[in-house]
């Protein structure tokens, strides 16, 4: 073991731009974490994220992802909001989109800081090394925990004493022994806010989620029709939500994110729903272009826009809403029927009734105009 080599690891991480680092070794991780996997997988809470069932044997150990792993560098880039990311809920003609995806695609900026500091790792032990954000079946939070970066909450989430709710994950794995760090303790004691404050109910149990009632999921991941049960509760929240995280004691430590990459952007910042609604292919792709919320794709946050139309109570976006019956994608065309439905003032029901008429070929619209509107 080389205790300067670990000494420049956390020298250059600071200045590659992270505000944590610690290091663990693969047998750190806590060996109840595969089958804890393996039950969310079991029980189905995954949803329709097939690919966390298909990476589930190499997810549950860092040594399957690379034999040769000596040492794992965990690393966290602080993205602490400069304000309350909750404040928004309360502005329903305004969409909230999740801290994390307000500022550049945190994997392109934590990539960059990696593969600096792996760089210089390798340089200077002779060792061959490898990097991981979030994209390969690593799991990024245990080992974070085993390092001494924070620890899993009841969330599910990892919290720091330092950072609060707000880190960004990166994993250098490399051949070289560096000396490890001493694993975190959970801190939650009795406190239950993160699972009190969730408005669909995604936690089961403390520790434990089911994604399937998730809004994060299911205005993220979900790439089907969002079940009704749900439309009401997501309220404004076009992309991701924040709750959980937001109300953490914990968060009191943090700081706003030192990084200008990581601080919120000008087009995702609350963006006015009138503005989603009326977003082409092309017109979405250049307002997100760089950040989070382009890969889930216009259809998906046009759906999310929709429901929080439809939830809004504003009748002047009627006129935008009633457009989107005609649009090319079902998920739009259907969410615009129950955004109309809900928001449909007297003067509409003549025009409403004829566009259900002409509706009696599109299956998922059809589902929506005879469905129950709540």
């Amino acid at each position: 073991m080389t205790t300067n080599l670990k000494d420049l690891v956390l020298a250059e991480a600071r200045s590659a731009g992270f505000d944590a680092a610690r290091v663990t070794t693969p047998g750190a991780i806590d060996p109840r974490t595969g089958q804890r996997l393996a039950d969310f997988l079991q029980e189905g809470r995954h949803g329709d994220m097939e690919w966390m069932a298909t990476t589930a044997e190499r997810r549950r150990h860092p040594v399957s992802m690379w034999p040769e792993t000596r040492s794992i560098v965990m690393l966290g880039m602080n993205y602490a909001p400069a304000g309350d990311p909750l404040a928004v809920l309360s502005e329903p003609g305004r969409g909230a989109i999740s801290c994390y995806a307000q500022c550049k695609d945190y994997h392109d900026v934590v990539r960059t800081g990696l593969k600096r500091v792996a760089g210089s790792l390798a340089r200077a032990s002779g060792t061959d090394v490898k990097i991981f954000v979030d994209t390969a079946p690593l799991m990024e939070k245990p080992l974070a925990e085993a390092a001494g970066l924070g620890w899993q909450g009841k969330h599910t989430n990892l919290v720091s004493r330092e950072f609060g709710s707000w880190l960004f994950l990166g994993a250098i794995l490399t051949a070289a022994e560096l000396e490890p760090d001493a694993p975190e303790v959970d801190h939650c004691g009795t406190c239950s806010r993160c699972l009190d404050i969730c408005p669909t109910r995604a936690f089961p149990a403390p520790y434990q989620l089911d994604a399937r009632r998730c809004i994060a999921y299911l205005t993220i991941e979900h790439k089907g029709h969002i079940p009704q049960e749900f439309r009401g509760a997501i309220g404004n929240r076009v992309f991701g939500c924040d709750d959980c995280l937001a109300v953490c004691p914990w968060n009191k430590f943090a700081e706003t994110a030192r990084l200008t990459k990581l601080q919120a952007l000008p087009s995702t910042d609350s963006p006015p729903l009138a503005e989603l609604l009326a977003l082409d292919d092309a017109a979405f792709r250049q307002r997100f272009a760089g950040t989070p919320v382009k890969r889930t794709g216009r259809d998906r946050v046009v759906r999310n826009a929709l429901i929080a139309a439809g939830n809004s109570g504003d009748t002047r976006l009627l006129p935008i809403v009633e457009r989107l019956l005609d649009d090319p994608s079902p998920l739009v065309r259907a969410m615009a029927v129950w955004a109309l439905r809900r928001l449909a003032a007297p003067e509409y029901s003549a025009r409403l009734e004829a566009q259900r008429a002409s509706s009696e070929t599109d299956a998922d619209v059809r589902a929506e105009w005879g469905a129950e509107v709540r």
